[in-house]
């Protein structure tokens, strides 16, 4: 097996452990508050991002007053705004919804890319964005939302605000004027995001209504030790073995994975709706990572 094709199969795992997240944060917001479950989130990853950098001689490295302000915005809309929208989200609309919204997190980057950076997109990527949110118009449209239609579209909306904070994480990361070791910037990431996390959560605690609920705590763990850790370490080790834009097609798993664990592990039915934006986002995926896609 060559290495590019090792790289791209660790890629597409770290995926499939990023989507899972989608069904644990339904289980973790029927029990517990969103900024609760992300202070309990980075507490638990934190330690295990810190031994790794003890054990692989990994250090911090000083920044610039610009790149600290940059990192505190990524924190802020990657380690906590992606996962409290995320909770509140699946917990108003079903896990299947937000795994087709979760989807278009590799065209919301693109379109966030043109607007507020100025790049100039090629038409595959503009079709990419226009079938991405064809995706997501599919599923908020779908006939069978019921009397829950309009709790279903805040839930829709939520998510797809959490996919919004994960691109400004994206985008962040690129404007940094030095590179930092990915290690210690996963480790600040989680210390940021526990931190500021903490600081909403004791605000919040006052109307809280949370129950640390067996599962939900296992919900937790799980989160913070498998896709938060073990997809790091997936995600850097396959993308050290091959291309960029290989390695950011294996965001096609997001959705495939989210979609058939919501299925499997809670019983969700996955309607016809669903699956026509399922595969407009699947396809709008493949599209812009296609390497002559990409400028």
């Amino acid at each position: 097996m060559s290495e590019s094709l090792k790289g791209q199969l660790l890629c597409s795992l770290a995926m499939v452990l990023v989507g899972s997240t989608v069904v644990v944060s339904k289980i973790i917001g029927q029990d517990i508050e969103p900024f609760l479950a992300t202070v309990l989130r980075h507490a638990a990853a934190l330690p295990v991002f810190l031994v790794l950098m003890w054990g692989t001689g990994a250090r911090f490295t000083r920044v610039s007053w610009r790149d600290a302000a940059l990192l505190m915005v990524q924190a802020a809309a990657g380690s906590v705004g992606y996962s409290v929208l995320l909770i509140q989200g699946v917990h108003l609309a079903s896990a299947a919804d937000a795994s087709v919204v979760a989807g278009t997190l590799p065209a919301v980057s693109a379109l966030f890319a043109v607007l507020f950076l100025g790049e100039r997109p090629s038409l595959r990527m503009a079709l990419s964005i226009g079938l991405a949110t064809a995706g997501v118009m599919a599923v908020a449209l779908s006939p069978d939302a019921g009397a829950q239609a309009s709790t279903r579209l805040q839930g829709i909306a939520l998510v797809l605000a959490a996919i919004a904070c994960e691109a400004v994480f994206i985008l962040a990361n690129k404007r940094l004027s030095q590179p930092v070791p990915a290690l210690a910037l996963s480790a600040l990431m989680c210390a940021g995001g526990l931190v500021m996390s903490a600081l909403a959560a004791v605000f919040a605690a006052p109307t809280s209504t949370s129950t640390l609920s067996t599962a939900a705590l296992a919900g937790i763990a799980y989160y913070a030790w498998v896709p938060t850790v073990g997809g790091f370490l997936l995600w850097y080790a396959g993308s050290a073995r091959t291309s960029g834009a290989l390695a950011s097609l294996a965001t096609v798993w997001l959705p495939v994975s989210a979609l058939l664990l919501s299925a499997f592990f809670l019983g969700e039915a996955v309607h016809v709706w669903q699956w026509v934006g399922f595969g407009c986002v699947v396809v709008a995926i493949v599209m812009a990572f296609r390497r002559n896609g990409i400028d």
